[in-house]
């Protein structure tokens, strides 16, 4: 059994962040389960870019799911225990769908470097035969990813406090509490975060930037300034999501329990969950498009009927 220490012992401002938290849980639902209904009931975004996107609003849907409920009852509620088998499922869970995310985030790169470089040849390139296997790559990659860090985490022994300093069961905080010795698990956690940060980020990078080639050959400004805009907020989220995760598990195991850790979770797992719909889609043409359409489509129907 298991404590979760939230920011404050202060009913007042724990209701204020219980509010906040529910509000920011309710957008990012609505959002991205929102989107994902749209790619799938909207024949025309049945394209590779836009089933990234749902795929990537599902993860989202999911990851924020898996933390968000358990703190906003801790928010309020006196008991703030969560089991061992619980903690050992959250963790599970959130670090699959963070880990499907970063690599879903390189896929989504590479398909937008497709488009824009060899618009031609877009649906020959990112055929079924490429975006399906990339998909379901990123899903597996996340699930052996997280096998591994909850087996080699709940393997160890937990004799002294039980009080985890986070929102949720996070591998820093978790090792920070045990009494066993966690070198070999800081290793696991150091290379395989690093590399698989490395490996994304890099895709991720390496894409942009044949995708800003491609910009700077546009004669039209007006094209150059509204891809830049567009792409300039996808990069932004990359940066913000990457960062984040850097800044949490690769460094020292030695400054894993401050408020600041669980500050810049939040950002990663409740507050980028709720802005990725705001990055990737609502900015988008089509998708405002196919927003619009049942909206119009429902007014006719009513002035009809009237």
């Amino acid at each position: 059994m298991f404590i979760l220490v939230s920011f404050t012992e202060e009913f007042d401002v724990q209701v204020f962040l219980f509010l906040l938290f529910l509000a920011i849980y309710l957008f990012t639902l609505i959002g991205n389960l929102g989107l994902v209904v749209l790619v799938i009931g909207d024949f025309r975004l049945h394209n590779p870019m836009y089933y990234f996107i749902g795929v990537l609003s599902f993860s989202d849907a999911c990851y924020s799911t898996v933390v968000t409920p358990k703190t906003l009852v801790n928010f309020l509620a006196k008991n703030k225990s969560i089991s061992f088998l619980g903690c050992a499922t959250q963790m599970f869970l959130a670090c699959t769908f963070g880990t499907t995310e970063c690599f879903l985030l390189a896929a989504m790169a590479y398909d937008r470097y497709v488009a824009i470089y060899n618009p031609l040849l877009y649906s020959v390139n990112m055929s079924p035969g490429v975006y399906v296997p990339l998909i379901t790559a990123s899903y597996i990659a996340g699930i052996l990813h997280a096998t591994i860090h909850t087996v080699a985490t709940f393997s160890l022994s937990f004799c002294g406090s039980n009080e985890i300093r986070h929102v949720s069961c996070n591998m820093p905080p978790l090792l920070a509490i045990s009494c066993s010795d966690t070198h070999v698990n800081q290793l696991l956690l150091f290379y395989f975060v690093g590399s698989i940060e490395i490996v994304t980020i890099l895709i991720v990078l390496i894409s942009y930037g044949f995708i800003l080639l491609a910009i700077l050959k546009m004669h039209s400004a007006e094209g150059r300034r509204k891809v830049f805009s567009t792409y300039g907020a996808h990069l932004t989220g990359v940066t913000i999501y990457h960062g984040t995760i850097f800044f949490m598990y690769v460094r020292p195991s030695s400054s894993y329990t401050s408020d600041h850790d669980m500050i810049v979770s939040i950002f990663y797992t409740i507050v980028i969950p709720m802005l990725n719909p705001i990055i990737y889609s609502l900015r988008n043409k089509d998708v405002k498009e196919a927003i619009k359409r049942p909206l119009v489509r429902n007014w006719f129907i009513h002035k009809l009927q009237f």
